[in-house]
Protein backbone atom coordinates (compact mmCIF):
# COMPACT_ATOMS: atom_id res chain seq x y z
CA UNK A 1 0.00 0.00 0.00
CA UNK A 2 1.75 2.88 -1.29
CA UNK A 3 1.01 6.59 0.41
CA UNK A 4 -1.82 7.74 -0.75
CA UNK A 5 -2.29 12.18 -1.16
CA UNK A 6 -5.90 11.90 -0.68
CA UNK A 7 -6.19 10.07 2.29
CA UNK A 8 -3.39 12.13 4.09
CA UNK A 9 -4.79 15.16 2.57
CA UNK A 10 -8.42 14.49 4.68
CA UNK A 11 -7.13 16.13 7.83
CA UNK A 12 -4.48 18.95 5.79
CA UNK A 13 -5.52 21.89 7.87
CA UNK A 14 -4.92 20.09 11.38
CA UNK A 15 -1.61 18.45 9.67
CA UNK A 16 -0.14 21.67 8.11
CA UNK A 17 -0.87 23.95 11.50
CA UNK A 18 2.62 22.99 13.00
CA UNK A 19 4.61 24.63 10.32
CA UNK A 20 3.45 27.76 10.85
CA UNK A 21 5.19 26.69 14.75
CA UNK A 22 8.23 25.73 12.70
CA UNK A 23 8.85 28.41 10.18
CA UNK A 24 8.02 31.21 12.29
CA UNK A 25 11.57 30.10 13.97
CA UNK A 26 13.60 30.58 11.08
CA UNK A 27 15.71 33.18 10.12
CA UNK A 28 15.93 34.25 6.90
CA UNK A 29 18.97 34.65 5.24
CA UNK A 30 19.59 36.21 1.82
CA UNK A 31 19.61 33.73 -1.42
CA UNK A 32 19.56 30.80 0.94
CA UNK A 33 19.97 26.97 -0.12
CA UNK A 34 16.96 25.55 1.61
CA UNK A 35 16.34 21.62 1.33
CA UNK A 36 13.21 20.16 2.71
CA UNK A 37 13.17 16.46 3.86
CA UNK A 38 10.13 14.79 3.41
CA UNK A 39 8.33 17.52 0.96
CA UNK A 40 5.35 15.23 0.67
CA UNK A 41 2.78 16.92 -1.96
CA UNK A 42 4.73 19.90 -2.03
CA UNK A 43 2.02 22.43 -0.71
CA UNK A 44 3.92 23.37 2.70
CA UNK A 45 7.46 23.33 0.60
CA UNK A 46 5.55 25.83 -1.56
CA UNK A 47 4.98 28.12 0.98
CA UNK A 48 8.64 27.97 2.48
CA UNK A 49 9.94 28.98 -0.49
CA UNK A 50 6.88 32.03 -0.79
CA UNK A 51 8.35 33.39 2.34
CA UNK A 52 11.89 32.81 1.69
CA UNK A 53 12.45 35.57 -1.49
CA UNK A 54 15.62 34.73 -3.48
CA UNK A 55 15.96 30.89 -1.97
CA UNK A 56 16.60 27.89 -3.88
CA UNK A 57 14.46 25.45 -2.40
CA UNK A 58 14.79 21.65 -3.19
CA UNK A 59 11.96 18.98 -1.50
CA UNK A 60 13.06 15.44 -1.73
CA UNK A 61 10.70 12.42 -0.98
CA UNK A 62 11.01 8.93 -1.52
CA UNK A 63 7.06 8.40 -2.65
CA UNK A 64 6.12 8.44 -6.32
CA UNK A 65 2.51 9.39 -6.02
CA UNK A 66 3.29 11.92 -3.27
CA UNK A 67 6.61 13.36 -5.82
CA UNK A 68 3.51 13.70 -8.99
CA UNK A 69 1.60 16.19 -7.44
CA UNK A 70 4.43 17.90 -5.53
CA UNK A 71 6.13 18.91 -9.37
CA UNK A 72 2.67 20.60 -9.51
CA UNK A 73 3.87 23.41 -7.24
CA UNK A 74 7.65 23.47 -9.49
CA UNK A 75 8.66 27.33 -10.44
CA UNK A 76 11.71 29.30 -10.43
CA UNK A 77 13.97 28.56 -7.43
CA UNK A 78 11.71 25.27 -6.45
CA UNK A 79 12.43 21.91 -7.71
CA UNK A 80 11.55 18.46 -5.92
CA UNK A 81 13.35 15.38 -6.72
CA UNK A 82 13.36 11.67 -5.31
CA UNK A 83 15.59 11.11 -2.57
CA UNK A 84 15.78 9.55 1.11
CA UNK A 85 16.82 11.19 3.95
CA UNK A 86 19.31 8.80 5.24
CA UNK A 87 21.32 9.85 1.76
CA UNK A 88 21.04 13.55 1.57
CA UNK A 89 24.09 15.05 0.81
CA UNK A 90 25.51 18.86 0.10
CA UNK A 91 25.58 21.94 1.94
CA UNK A 92 22.48 24.40 3.00
CA UNK A 93 21.71 27.15 4.70
CA UNK A 94 17.96 25.70 6.02
CA UNK A 95 17.57 22.25 6.71
CA UNK A 96 13.70 21.77 6.92
CA UNK A 97 12.07 18.80 7.87
CA UNK A 98 7.91 18.76 8.79
CA UNK A 99 6.86 15.28 10.10
CA UNK A 100 8.61 13.51 8.13
CA UNK A 101 11.83 12.17 10.53
CA UNK A 102 9.75 10.04 12.60
CA UNK A 103 9.42 7.66 9.47
CA UNK A 104 13.72 6.94 9.78
CA UNK A 105 15.31 5.31 12.59
CA UNK A 106 18.36 5.76 14.94
CA UNK A 107 17.88 9.81 15.67
CA UNK A 108 20.90 9.67 17.35
CA UNK A 109 22.66 9.33 14.34
CA UNK A 110 20.55 11.13 12.52
CA UNK A 111 20.51 14.62 13.97
CA UNK A 112 24.34 14.96 13.65
CA UNK A 113 24.04 13.75 9.97
CA UNK A 114 21.67 16.73 9.46
CA UNK A 115 23.76 19.05 11.16
CA UNK A 116 26.42 17.93 9.41
CA UNK A 117 24.60 19.49 6.21
CA UNK A 118 23.99 22.91 7.54
CA UNK A 119 26.38 25.61 6.25
CA UNK A 120 28.42 27.88 9.29
CA UNK A 121 25.16 30.23 10.02
CA UNK A 122 22.74 28.40 8.90
CA UNK A 123 19.94 26.57 10.67
CA UNK A 124 18.25 22.90 11.12
CA UNK A 125 14.53 23.38 11.68
CA UNK A 126 12.31 20.08 12.33
CA UNK A 127 9.05 19.09 13.57
CA UNK A 128 8.53 15.42 13.98
CA UNK A 129 5.09 13.86 14.91
CA UNK A 130 5.69 12.06 18.48
CA UNK A 131 2.32 10.46 19.51
CA UNK A 132 2.96 6.84 19.57
CA UNK A 133 2.09 7.01 23.08
CA UNK A 134 -1.71 7.95 22.20
CA UNK A 135 -4.53 5.44 22.59
CA UNK A 136 -5.10 5.96 18.95
CA UNK A 137 -1.78 4.52 18.06
CA UNK A 138 -0.81 1.80 20.58
CA UNK A 139 -4.22 -0.10 19.54
CA UNK A 140 -2.56 -0.33 16.04
CA UNK A 141 0.04 -2.36 17.38
CA UNK A 142 -2.59 -4.03 19.76
CA UNK A 143 -4.28 -5.40 16.84
CA UNK A 144 -0.98 -6.40 14.54
CA UNK A 145 -0.35 -8.57 17.88
CA UNK A 146 -3.66 -10.44 17.58
CA UNK A 147 -4.38 -13.93 15.05
CA UNK A 148 -3.91 -13.53 12.49
CA UNK A 149 -2.26 -10.28 11.60
CA UNK A 150 0.57 -11.36 13.82
CA UNK A 151 1.68 -14.16 11.90
CA UNK A 152 1.01 -12.42 8.93
CA UNK A 153 3.53 -9.29 9.81
CA UNK A 154 5.83 -12.35 11.40
CA UNK A 155 5.26 -10.41 14.95
CA UNK A 156 6.60 -7.53 13.49
CA UNK A 157 5.39 -3.90 14.91
CA UNK A 158 6.25 -0.65 14.09
CA UNK A 159 8.51 1.26 17.09
CA UNK A 160 8.89 4.70 16.97
CA UNK A 161 12.29 5.92 17.07
CA UNK A 162 11.38 9.77 18.32
CA UNK A 163 13.41 10.54 20.93
CA UNK A 164 12.73 12.77 23.75
CA UNK A 165 12.87 16.86 23.82
CA UNK A 166 16.26 16.78 26.00
CA UNK A 167 17.51 14.35 23.87
CA UNK A 168 17.27 16.26 20.65
CA UNK A 169 18.65 19.45 22.49
CA UNK A 170 21.77 17.90 23.63
CA UNK A 171 22.57 16.26 20.37
CA UNK A 172 22.13 19.89 18.43
CA UNK A 173 24.34 21.53 21.15
CA UNK A 174 26.71 18.30 20.65
CA UNK A 175 27.18 18.69 17.05
CA UNK A 176 27.77 22.53 17.03
CA UNK A 177 24.29 24.04 17.53
CA UNK A 178 23.45 27.52 18.85
CA UNK A 179 20.47 29.27 19.85
CA UNK A 180 18.21 26.06 20.41
CA UNK A 181 14.85 25.64 20.90
CA UNK A 182 13.50 22.09 21.73
CA UNK A 183 10.13 22.24 22.64
CA UNK A 184 6.66 19.86 22.67
CA UNK A 185 3.14 21.10 21.77
CA UNK A 186 -0.29 19.29 21.86
CA UNK A 187 -2.22 19.91 18.61
CA UNK A 188 -6.13 19.20 19.31
CA UNK A 189 -8.27 18.16 16.68
CA UNK A 190 -12.04 17.46 17.18
CA UNK A 191 -13.15 14.65 15.11
CA UNK A 192 -16.37 13.42 14.59
CA UNK A 193 -16.10 10.03 16.15
CA UNK A 194 -14.03 7.25 16.21
CA UNK A 195 -14.46 6.12 12.55
CA UNK A 196 -12.90 9.65 11.86
CA UNK A 197 -9.74 9.03 14.23
CA UNK A 198 -9.16 5.96 12.13
CA UNK A 199 -9.20 7.52 9.20
CA UNK A 200 -6.57 9.76 10.53
CA UNK A 201 -3.84 6.89 11.44
CA UNK A 202 -4.99 5.30 7.79
CA UNK A 203 -3.33 7.89 6.03
CA UNK A 204 -0.28 7.87 7.92
CA UNK A 205 0.62 5.22 11.02
CA UNK A 206 -0.89 2.54 9.39
CA UNK A 207 0.91 2.69 5.87
CA UNK A 208 3.39 0.60 6.77
CA UNK A 209 1.53 -2.44 8.25
CA UNK A 210 -0.67 -2.01 5.11
CA UNK A 211 2.73 -2.32 3.25
CA UNK A 212 3.32 -5.39 4.49
CA UNK A 213 0.02 -7.25 5.28
CA UNK A 214 -1.60 -9.20 2.49
CA UNK A 215 -4.23 -7.33 0.76
CA UNK A 216 -7.27 -9.69 1.93
CA UNK A 217 -6.34 -8.73 5.50
CA UNK A 218 -6.55 -4.93 4.94
CA UNK A 219 -10.12 -4.45 5.53
CA UNK A 220 -10.32 -7.18 8.66
CA UNK A 221 -7.36 -5.74 10.28
CA UNK A 222 -9.22 -1.80 10.04
CA UNK A 223 -12.38 -3.53 10.86
CA UNK A 224 -10.65 -5.14 14.07
CA UNK A 225 -8.78 -1.35 14.38
CA UNK A 226 -12.36 0.52 14.33
CA UNK A 227 -14.01 -1.71 17.49
CA UNK A 228 -10.83 -0.84 19.54
CA UNK A 229 -11.18 2.90 18.73
CA UNK A 230 -15.03 2.23 19.81
CA UNK A 231 -14.34 0.69 22.97
CA UNK A 232 -11.74 3.67 23.55
CA UNK A 233 -14.57 6.72 22.40
CA UNK A 234 -18.04 5.23 21.88
CA UNK A 235 -19.70 8.90 21.27
CA UNK A 236 -18.71 11.74 19.40
CA UNK A 237 -17.28 13.66 19.30
CA UNK A 238 -13.80 12.64 19.95
CA UNK A 239 -11.21 15.39 21.11
CA UNK A 240 -7.76 13.87 19.83
CA UNK A 241 -4.35 15.47 21.19
CA UNK A 242 -2.03 15.26 18.88
CA UNK A 243 2.09 15.36 20.34
CA UNK A 244 4.22 16.92 18.37
CA UNK A 245 8.26 17.97 18.56
CA UNK A 246 10.17 21.10 17.29
CA UNK A 247 13.50 22.23 17.52
CA UNK A 248 15.71 24.29 15.76
CA UNK A 249 19.39 24.88 15.72
CA UNK A 250 21.60 27.57 14.47
CA UNK A 251 25.25 25.83 12.93
CA UNK A 252 28.16 27.58 14.72
CA UNK A 253 31.02 29.06 13.13
CA UNK A 254 33.85 26.72 15.56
Amino acid sequence: MPWDPAQYHKFSSERFAPFEDLTALIVPRQEMAVIDLGCGTGELTRRLADRLPGATVLGIDSSPAMLEQAREQERHGLVFASGTIEEVAGEWDLVFSHAALHWVGDHRTLIPHLMGLVRPGGQLAVQIPANHRHPAHTAITDTALEKPFVDALGGWVRLSPVLEIDDYASLLYSYGGEGITAMEKVYPSILADAAAVGEWTRGTTLVPYFERLPEKLHDPFMDRYRARLRALWPAGPVFYTFRRIIFVATKGAG
